[in-house]
């Protein structure tokens, strides 16, 4: 399996662009991973929250295979353990998933065209996190999972 993640325009804090090579190196060790980011729009004051939506939408979908898994990064989707998310991944795994997208939205979430599309929802809290964090949060999530599943001393419970 292969697992791609795909999120809108690039990271700008200094500090969380540092962190990303990191977590990316490390699950490249239990997987093959692939970082995306789109163009961020231009001229978005411009745009109404709908209209923005939508673009940045189109461009998700320009990125996808037929035969990819969508699972959206989203605080409406579902919530687990890191065990429990770390079980979803082997089930992708175990059901011969061939690549497992996970997409990062802007400030105002994903389009209509793009929830339709996903199979899959996740939220990574109840509580609201910048998308620029999301971008961190989600990689160290992964990587933990891979070290439940590889029986490494990572994760404590």
């Amino acid at each position: 399996m292969k697992i791609k993640v795909i999120c809108t325009g690039k990271t700008n804090h200094d500090a969380l662009r540092d962190w990303l090579p990191e977590y990316q190196k490390r699950l490249s060790h239990y997987i093959k991973f692939e970082w995306l980011e789109l163009i961020e729009l231009k001229n978005t004051k411009k745009l109404r929250e709908a209209e923005q939506k939508e673009e940045e939408g189109k461009h998700f979908l320009k990125h996808l295979s037929t035969q990819d898994v969508l699972v959206l990064l989203d605080e409406k989707g579902s919530q687990s353990t890191s065990r429990g998310f770390a079980d979803f991944l082997q089930k992708r795994m175990n059901a011969g998933t061939k690549n497992l997208v996970f997409a990062i939205g802007g400030p105002y979430g994903f389009s209509a065209d793009v929830y339709k599309r996903a199979q899959h929802k996740i939220s990574l809290s109840t509580m609201t996190f910048s998308h620029q964090m999301v971008r961190i949060f989600v990689l160290e999530q992964l990587y933990r999972a891979f070290s439940i599943l590889n029986n490494e001393p990572y994760h404590h419970e």
